[in-house]
């Protein structure tokens, strides 16, 4: 199969939700009918594009022969964005998950998810069995994720302007307001939704499969990375060097590490 240099953007093709949001889906290398399938699900504030695309990991997925379906996960890219927190459950985000599998007629596929992401292959990797058969988990938040950002704060600041001094709230904002057509005020709301549960990977019942766990050497979470690497059945550590969480997803070690770990048998 020839893969081109830059790889380009399909027209996104929707998938309804339980709820009847618009869930943005992308497929590359899909003429390959016999192609094992690599389902990349980007973290938060991100974008299908901004994740997976334009850090090359879409083109040398399909260099390593597979067939690449991604998505805006809901609040995000293309698909709807709910403004009302109850919309960014945990189970509401596995529940898109398995739709689209079901849409594309895909039986086992093996993911790929960085931060909020990874946090979802966790659950999705539990949920689904058999039908995840590894994973690459990159950046997966420790704790509750977003659990530090200032809801208030960041919602005044979507609503009104109002000035950030939360340091690490304003972190959030500022990579919110990086991806050109972020909504905010959705991306409040599934800050706050992840809220609802959620508060730690349960290490009392892992994933059984094959799972890799990657986080920069300058990611506050490494130690914490390590640890759920460590209590999972099946799981390895790769430390992604000099890189923090937010430019991980661009590193050449991660990605390298990641297909070679995905294209295993």
């Amino acid at each position: 199969m020839s893969v081109p240099l830059i790889t380009e953007m399909p027209e996104p093709q929707f998938v309804m939700s339980q709820e009847g949001h618009r869930v943005a889906t992308y497929t590359w290398g899909w003429e390959n009918e016999d192609a094992p399938v690599a389902l990349c699900v980007h973290g938060f504030a991100s974008s299908c594009k901004d994740n997976w695309v334009d850090t090359g990991w879409v083109r040398d997925l399909q260099r390593a022969g597979f067939r690449v379906l991604g998505i805006d996960q809901r609040g995000h890219g293309a698909s709807d964005r709910p403004h009302t927190a109850i919309e960014y459950a945990m189970d509401a985000f596995v529940s898109d998950l398995t739709i689209v599998l079901e849409t594309y007629l895909v039986d086992t596929a093996r993911y790929v998810g960085y931060s909020l992401g990874a946090r979802v292959g966790w659950h999705a990797a539990v949920a689904l069995g058999d039908r995840i058969e590894r994973a690459v988990l990159g950046g997966i938040p420790d704790g509750r994720p977003l659990g530090r950002l200032d809801i208030a704060q960041a919602r005044a600041f979507a609503e009104r302007g109002e000035e950030v001094t939360d340091p690490v709230t304003r972190d959030y904002v500022t990579l919110a307001e990086r991806v050109p057509g972020n909504d905010l005020l959705a991306l409040v709301a599934l800050a706050e939704g992840m809220r609802f549960g959620d508060a730690d990977p349960d290490l009392g019942h892992p994933p059984q499969q094959p799972i890799l766990f990657a986080t920069g050497s300058d990611d506050a979470i490494l130690e914490d990375s390590k640890h759920l690497a460590a209590a999972t059945p099946h799981g390895r550590f790769v430390e992604v060097p000099g890189r923090h969480h937010f430019n991980a997803p661009g590193s050449r070690d991660f990605r390298a590490a990641g297909v070679a770990f995905l294209a295993e048998d």
